[in-house]
């Protein structure tokens, strides 16, 4: 039922690694994909040029699996741009489930873009003004052949990537050749390593790139591994994956058991981090978020306190994407499990008891499914509760977000007394953000909130980030937590959002 967004990462990444490439009639170049030294995948990338148009497409292939279930992800990025790299149009085709998700984008008479997505089948189109200085796939080589090799060079990038329509802010720095041993051979490259600004800190990626700008090798951490890419020929990139199973990969060990009677008070924990993150967690109205000095932190979870949240904004109960509410099928399927609910509360209480029921193939090979696919297969792990869960809430008007975090399970794959990733929903009842887990049939003090959004795979990035980097040192109940000041009152023990968790359940 849990899970973590694998395949966000490599896919942001791919659209960084292929930006450095030549112009050229037409090329193809290979390049292997390793994590942790196995190797799990490969990227194609095809230039071809017709008079002064530039195409560039990028084909990410991956090879992964969570709890021996295999999974096949893939990722194509295509940028479109006139001579100088000014963009004239993008392209992406994702497969995170059983159905691609795709976006085109050309510019259209009035000089904006017109973008057309379609995911779990449904097509949106909007206009969008293009962000400012960022650059596809042509202008990033260029910029980075304008900048030179010397060492201590610095300067910014603003990169856009065509999958997620978001603009990447990365400082890049030269530090220097290199003798780099690539599968065909030791070449002389320029080491330059890029800061990708991201939601949660910063992401370190490391680039190795010849005298044309092209990156010839990657290097970044993915779950605590490292995450390379390397130039090679095409039978090398082709050869035969040795999946790494991501899902064991990004848990994290609990201090101790932590039994049902537990999880159902407020909990005290103290967590270290690793690496460049910044502040790791979200203060909710559930979690209050307290630094303790250097990578240390604490987090409290339970006792709700109103007002640490800022209340909804209108996107909260808007239909997108991944998030269909205005569709026929959700909306019918909504009116049919809140039935004569009197109140917000009731009414999600009745959807999550719905949705809990609702998807009976329960599994982990699913990827990641809009809510809409998820009406029609009535299949995943917690990611498509947590989607159909809040695209349902939305069509009764209840302002709902999706959270990915972390929760405790006494066994896992193998193991025991851990934290692994999952995702829940909130929604704003009765003036604060109440928890609701669709696929637990629970929210508990054990569930911690490291983002929040619309649902949109690619917003939830960069957690995959934290995941390896989190280690929790302390877990401790207590029925009366010190919160720091400033954060409201505590519901009262039984109010639905206080000690048995915000829909009013205690324990498994």
């Amino acid at each position: 039922m849990r899970r973590v967004l694998l395949s966000l990462v490599p896919a942001i990444w791919l659209g960084i690694l292929g930006a450095a490439q030549a112009a050229v009639p037409v090329q193809t170049d290979w390049m292997t994909v390793l994590l942790g030294g196995r190797k799990v995948g490969h990227v194609q990338i095809d230039r071809e040029r017709q008079g002064d148009i530039l195409t560039t497409t990028q084909t990410l292939s991956l090879d992964l699996s969570r709890s021996g279930k295999p999974m096949h992800l893939g990722n194509m990025s295509q940028s479109v741009e006139g001579p100088e790299g000014e963009p004239l149009g993008f392209a992406a085709r994702t497969r995170m489930s059983s159905m691609d998700s795709t976006v085109d984008a050309m510019p259209d008479v009035a000089g904006r873009y017109r973008v057309t997505t379609t995911v779990g089948g449904q097509t949106r189109t909007m206009l969008m003004d293009w962000p400012g200085d960022a650059l596809l796939a042509e202008g990033q080589r260029l910029a980075t052949l304008a900048a030179g090799r010397t060492p201590g060079t610095s300067y910014q990038l603003h990169e856009f990537d065509p999958s997620s329509q978001q603009v990447v802010h990365v400082r890049v720095d030269v530090l220097g050749d290199e003798t780099v041993t690539l599968p065909g051979g030791a070449m002389r490259l320029s080491h330059q390593r890029q800061v990708l600004s991201l939601a949660h800190g910063r992401q370190t990626l490391d680039l190795w790139v010849d005298d044309r700008g092209i990156a010839r090798k990657g290097l970044m951490s993915l779950l605590g591994q490292p995450l390379e890419m390397l130039a090679c020929d095409r039978a090398c990139a082709l050869a035969p994956n040795q999946p790494v199973d991501m899902l064991r990969a990004a848990t994290i060990d609990s201090p101790r058991w932590l039994p049902s009677y537990v999880r159902a008070v407020p909990m005290r924990y103290r967590i270290r981090i690793s690496g460049n993150i910044g502040q790791p967690f979200i203060t909710t109205d559930e979690q209050q978020v307290t630094p303790l000095g250097g990578t240390d932190w604490m987090l409290d979870v339970g006792n709700s306190h109103v007002g640490r949240q800022a209340p909804p904004r209108p996107t909260d109960t808007q239909p997108n994407a991944w998030l269909q509410s205005d569709a026929p099928a959700i909306r019918r399927l909504a009116v049919e499990a809140v039935g004569g609910a009197h109140d917000d509360l009731q009414r999600m209480r009745r959807l999550r008891e719905f949705v809990s029921r609702y998807i009976t193939g329960h599994g982990l090979d699913v990827g990641y499914a809009s809510a809409l696919e998820v009406v029609n297969s009535r299949a995943g792990d917690c990611t498509e509760y947590a989607v159909l869960l809040a695209a349902m809430a939305r069509a009764q008007g209840i302002p709902a977000r999706v959270v990915t975090g972390m929760v405790y399970a006494d066994r896992f794959a193998g193991a025991s007394q851990l934290f692994i990733p999952h995702e829940w929903v909130q929604a704003w009842v009765h003036g604060r953000w109440q928890s609701f887990d669709a696929a637990l049939r629970h929210f508990d003090s054990t569930h911690l909130a490291l983002a929040s959004g619309d649902g949109d795979p690619w917003h939830f990035a960069a957690t995959t980030q934290l995941f390896g980097n989190l280690h929790i040192r302390q877990a401790e109940p207590g029925a009366d937590l010190s919160l720091p000041a400033g954060g409201g009152q505590a519901a009262p023990a039984g109010h639905p959002g206080g000690n048995t968790g915000s829909d009013g359940s205690t324990g498994h």
